[in-house]
């Protein structure tokens, strides 16, 4: 019979020390792993991404349901066991269920700390640790306005920056002088500061909170000092503690965390402790370097093998906070014998300083280019002296810096410092088992598999490996795939792929079905090379673009009827109150794209309400061409110049409906006070005296990017021409997903003007445009009111 080995904790620490067990002795151990949470192991360190809205939910599970199954591991999701009986060797969980073990690893992880102060546990304050954490961020970022993070470190700023991205006034909190202040030193801390300022984050230093305000719900939060601040939100993130409850019921040792030997035992018998919830000499960790070491000398110690004790870790810390590189190691403060090497470049805002004992490096700040972080951090791990390098060095020529190719470095240099894998290792596995891409060397050997950061190192080693040329880490377009969106797209025509299935089964997709994420792409670069060949996959599309109406944050949706230019009568006034009244619409509101929206439409009135609206629909919905603002212009306003309204509504008709990477807006002003703010716009139409002044690439959102002037033109139709050939060269080498600002710039102004203003090649785009929305419906509700089983399979409550 197999021994019984169950794991307390369904988090990264632990479910790696299982995966290093079972890449020892996969017939070892009958295994149970018990988790708190709904949801399988996942990535912790990506749920800022989450936050941020870079990466979905299903993007960051880094084993899926599959994996359990596949390695015969029994999980016990959404149950936490509550009692430990270590003498009969049992556990027992919440729901009652009894687990027997002959041994158990204790790795229970952390908890948010959250300041034990009046108004603690008001709604509205939450942690940010988990999914549900950060989903419940989301929430509430839809709802509210104002956020105060408590804490200004690295989870606290990342909070920040995910609430300030879903468009919130954000404050951090924080009790310190600087920011970050057991990473950085206080230089790199306000440059850190001085950075995210500039993003429009608000910080208040040195403030410690008294109390957090409010009845039921936060309302604001009470400073020792006497002042105040109004709030919405507020996020603890002032650290982390070890959660050791469960240890606690039992006779094992428990300090800070729960006490364990250079083996990861405990004092009970056959039950051990890896993570953040264990304590060796004094110490808890709390990034995933250290833990993985101790989930690698465990899963020695659980399957006889010889090993070296665990001896502590040397941590270190490389993030990029809100576009802001910084990168830390070690020991970074002076002390008696402890002395530093700094350097600041005030042109290229990049801060360096070394922290130094008898010739070693024992510590490292880099704000701003972080490029030579690992080179440092190997030399501090190996305690190499540093007699034989220049400490400060100013304006030498271009490659004297140490070597970046990767064929001259050592064979134990550390490429991955998360999982502690070197060089040696990822050539080893490459001509061992044939690998042909960064996916595969994190599949076989885990080196880029948590923070992800080494990738493109990877990537070198990757190339040394395969041919001695050192090659770019790929890109891929997500998880599924190594490849980008130019080779794929390369690939679609020349195989002449024509669905989505042929994309995955012949590029070799790791999921034969894609992901959330590269379904809808693959659908619209199909939909763009083979217009005709190819049929929309209606399933690969978001929701919004399913349902032709932008879900709201309660599951109810909004309804825009069409206004070309914002132009509308009496009738249509007449028929939209009657519908809003009929329906019991909760909200009716003039949105910023000058049309009437109907908000908080159930689903199932959505197509009854269509019908009887008896309207078309505005393109508000999806990936495309967007609804076009105008200003009255010179029919009207006095100081017009050109009839804004009415070339608005002409670039309406003509391109509605189409396909883009992103949503595509444009604004129509009559005369340069520009109303509409046609500087912000993708397109954007300025009148003047002789003409219109065209503007491209403008985006609004939180990252404002001002328009391009790209020519002056007399005419309307130089202006919808133009406007046809940017959308089908944006269509043609866009990146889904992508604005037009990225775009633009990726492209290269000067190449898209170039293009664009060419009358051949301006004729060649609008001839394919047109061939690739010949025979589009002039309104997508038109088929729904007259399908009813459309209705009956997309508009029945539950179902999507």
């Amino acid at each position: 019979m197999k021994e019984k080995l169950v794991l307390i904790g369904n988090g990264m620490a632990g479910v790696r020390t299982i995966e290093e067990i079972l890449d020892r002795d996969p017939d070892r151990y009958e295994i149970t792993i018990v988790g708190e949470e709904q949801y399988p192991n996942y990535n912790r360190i990506m749920l800022s991404n989450v936050l941020q809205k870079k990466m979905t939910v299903s993007e960051i599970i880094t084993n899926p349901l599959e994996w359990y199954e596949e390695n015969q591991i029994e999980l016990i999701n959404h149950d936490p066991a509550v009692q430990m009986d270590t003498n009969n060797k049992k556990i027992t969980t919440q729901s009652g269920k009894e687990i027997p073990y002959d041994k158990c690893i204790l790795a229970t992880g952390s908890r948010a700390f959250i300041l034990p102060i009046e108004g603690a546990k008001l709604t509205g304050v939450v942690g940010f640790r988990t999914i549900d954490d950060t989903e419940n961020m989301l929430e509430a970022a839809q709802k509210y306005q104002k956020a105060v993070v408590i804490g200004g470190g690295l989870l606290g700023l990342e909070a920040a920056k995910g609430l300030l991205d879903q468009g919130m006034e954000v404050t951090v909190v924080h009790l310190e002088k600087w920011l970050m202040e057991t990473q950085l030193d206080e230089k790199a801390g306000k440059m850190l500061q001085a950075d995210l300022e500039k993003q429009g984050l608000k910080f208040l230093m040195e403030k410690a909170t008294q109390k957090i305000l409010g009845d039921t719900r936060v309302t604001g939060l009470a400073f020792s000092d006497g002042t105040t601040i109004e709030t919405d939100i507020v996020v603890m993130s002032i650290g982390i503690r070890s959660e050791t409850t469960l240890a606690r019921t039992t006779t094992i040792e428990v300090n800070r965390g729960i006490v364990v030997d250079d083996f990861m035992k405990t004092n009970s018998p056959d039950v051990f402790a890896v993570g953040e919830c264990a304590e060796h000499n004094g110490n808890v960790y709390g990034l995933v370097a250290p833990l993985f070491e101790q989930g690698k000398v465990l899963a020695d110690v659980l399957t006889d093998k010889e090993t070296k004790p665990y001896q502590g870790s040397t941590t270190f810390t490389s993030l990029k906070v809100s576009g802001c590189d910084l990168y830390s190691a070690g020991t970074i403060r002076e002390a008696e014998g402890i002395n530093s090497i700094e350097a600041f470049d005030g042109i290229n805002y990049t801060y360096k300083k070394i922290f130094v004992r008898d010739n070693q490096i024992v510590g490292v700040v880099l704000y701003g280019d972080t490029s030579e972080g690992n080179r440092y951090y190997n030399i501090l791990k190996k305690n190499e002296s540093i007699e034989d390098y220049t400490p400060v060095s100013l304006l030498h020529m271009v490659g004297e810096e140490a070597s970046a190719d990767v064929s001259e470095w050592p064979d134990d240099e550390v490429i991955c410092g998360c999982n502690g894998i070197d060089k040696q290792t990822i050539m080893t596995a490459i001509n061992e088992k044939d690998l042909t891409s960064v996916a595969d060397v994190t599949k076989h050997t885990k080196a880029g598999g948590s923070c992800g950061k080494c990738k493109s190192v990877i990537g070198d080693v990757l190339g040394y490996a395969l041919g001695g040329e050192v090659i770019s880490a790929p890109t891929g377009i997500c998880g599924c795939t190594d490849l980008t969106r130019d080779q794929i797209v390369t690939q679609i025509y020349a195989k002449e792929l024509t669905s989505s299935e042929e994309v995955y089964r012949e590029l070799n997709f790791i999921n034969p079905e894609g992901c959330p994420k590269c379904r809808p792409a693959i659908n619209f670069y199909l939909n763009v090379a083979w217009p005709k060949e190819h049929e929309d996959e209606k399933e690969s599309r978001y929701v919004n673009e399913r349902l032709y109406a932008n879900i709201q944050n309660d599951g109810t949706f909004s309804v825009i009827p069409r206004m070309r230019g914002g132009k509308t009568n009496p009738q249509q006034l007449l028929l939209i109150a009657k519908v809003a009244e009929k329906y019991d619409v909760p909200m009716v509101k003039v949105t910023g794209s000058q049309r009437i929206g109907l908000y908080g439409v159930k689903k199932e009135d959505l197509p009854k309400i269509w019908e009887e609206l008896d309207m078309k629909a505005a393109g508000a919905y999806a990936k495309a061409v967007r609804s076009v603002k105008t200003c009255v212009g010179a029919n009207f306003c006095r100081f017009g110049t050109q009839d804004s309204m009415g070339l608005g509504i002409k670039l309406e008709q003509r391109y509605e409906f189409i396909d883009t990477p992103h949503k595509f807006k444009m604004g129509v002003s009559a005369c340069p006070r520009s109303c509409v703010e046609s500087g912000v716009k993708d397109f954007g139409i300025i009148g003047v005296e002789n003409g219109f002044q065209i503007y491209v690439g403008g985006n609004g959102g939180t990252e404002v990017k001002e328009a391009v002037l790209l020519t002056t033109v007399e005419t309307e139709q130089e202006v919808i021409d133009i406007c046809g050939a940017m959308l089908q060269y944006y269509r043609e080498t866009g990146i889904y997903a992508e604005r037009t600002a990225p775009w633009l710039e990726r492209m290269g102004f000067e190449v898209v003007k170039e293009v664009l203003l060419d009358a051949e090649k301006r004729q060649e785009l609008l001839e394919a445009l047109e061939e690739a929305v010949a025979g589009r419906r002039g309104n997508p509700w038109d088929e729904v009111v007259e399908d009813h089983k459309t209705q009956q399979e997309l508009y029945t409550v539950g179902r999507v």
